[in-house]
């Protein structure tokens, strides 16, 4: 993630800040510009905004009359933002969607009437725009359901059905055919930590679902009638294999033994597809991470020579597609001291995983197959 600054006073502003907290200036992340922008209200029309300073995004975009397109362009919030105050970002005003590049993907939402969901619904849509964030850092292609009713992508946020005290059919977090369904019982901690004692996980996050299910996707689009199917098969194994009788075998028997020399986690030794989706979360974890650290200007410089170095890399900040060896090289440091800083908080492994060879093959893979889809 970059790191952002109000234009109006230079403090420093998160990716899911609508105020700054020192000057009080409205802020929302404008997708075009890639910048989360200072915005000030027009006069003549209170729901259309211009960016407060342009300068960022004069590099970007230019009319045909050579005048900095962010200095003529008007905006308006997403209404998720000016309705529910669970987005912040805007949408350009010649755009006949009132939902943000985020928030249009979204096809079902919780029923807000019942308590807490008006809360789940907004840790659901915040993980949803750091996903959308990636993809379009990525380059890679993006198509809402609404655009493209086959190959797009929409997301689906329900809760378990219940009849008394008693779930009738309890909705499973998963991908069919571009649409993404999450439970939304994902997004309460509490209930998150119980699954994943009870699944026996190192790591289950909501941002991590995100990654994972949108890695399915991504098959269908870049693997499944591709020219790398069968590089894919390679490293990955036959997707061909039946998919739901190796789900079952691994819930019955969990993950073979020595899975930690070929897989990111054990889930992934379920089935090829699910090792590719667990492998794309994980390089979506390491290239953010990796960027944050850097935008922050993170650095190691141990006392001993031989203890884990980390030099910022200007060449990584901003770069769609960097060198796949400098975000490796980098990685295993920077692990190794967010994990030393967790303990010290006494909280467990920011990134519980060890990375064997084959392991990084794959994200090697992964990272190949992003590059040539910008």
């Amino acid at each position: 993630m970059k790191m952002f600054h109000c234009d109006n006073c230079n403090q420093l502003i998160f990716f899911e800040n609508s105020l700054c907290v020192k000057c009080g200036h409205l802020l929302a992340y404008i997708p075009d510009l890639e910048e989360m922008s200072t915005l000030q209200q027009e006069l003549e029309d209170p729901t259309r905004f211009r960016v407060l300073n342009p300068e960022p995004a004069r590099k970007k975009w230019f009319l045909k009359d050579s005048q900095p397109a962010a200095e003529k362009a008007t905006y308006r919030l997403c209404a998720n933002y000016s309705q529910n105050q669970v987005c912040n970002w805007a949408v350009s005003v010649d755009d006949p969607n009132p939902f943000c590049l985020s928030c249009r993907l979204t096809r079902n939402i919780p029923n807000l009437n019942k308590p807490g969901n008006r809360e789940l619904w907004e840790k659901l849509e915040a993980a949803k725009r750091r996903l959308i964030f990636s993809i379009l850092s990525f380059g890679l292609p993006l198509k809402s359901k609404i655009e493209d009713a086959e190959r797009g992508l929409g997301f689906d946020f329900l809760e378990d059905p219940v009849f008394g005290e008693i779930a009738t059919k309890p909705v499973l977090t998963g991908h069919l055919d571009g649409l993404i369904t999450i439970n939304i019982a994902e997004a309460d901690d509490a209930e998150r930590e119980h699954r994943r004692h009870a699944m026996g996980e190192e790591y289950r996050t909501l941002l991590g679902h995100f990654r994972h299910e949108v890695g399915h996707y991504y098959w269908d689009r870049l693997i499944r009638d591709s020219s790398k199917l069968e590089k894919f098969r390679n490293l990955f194994g036959d997707e061909r294999q039946d998919y739901g009788e190796s789900l079952r075998r691994h819930h019955e028997s969990g993950a073979p033994l020595g899975w930690e020399n070929s897989f990111v986690s054990a889930y992934a030794s379920s089935h090829p597809w699910e090792d590719w989706a667990e492998t794309w979360a994980h390089y979506f974890h390491i290239s953010d991470t990796l960027e944050t650290a850097i935008e922050c200007g993170l650095s190691l410089r141990p006392k001993r020579s031989d203890e884990p170095t980390l030099t910022p890399s200007l060449e990584l900040v901003g770069a769609r597609t960097p060198p796949f060896e400098e975000l490796i090289d980098r990685w295993y440091p920077l692990t190794y001291v967010l994990n030393n800083l967790n303990r010290g908080m006494g909280m467990q492994d920011a990134y519980p995983f060890v990375l064997s060879n084959d392991a990084v093959s794959k994200l090697r893979f992964v990272h190949e197959i992003i590059r040539e889809a910008v």
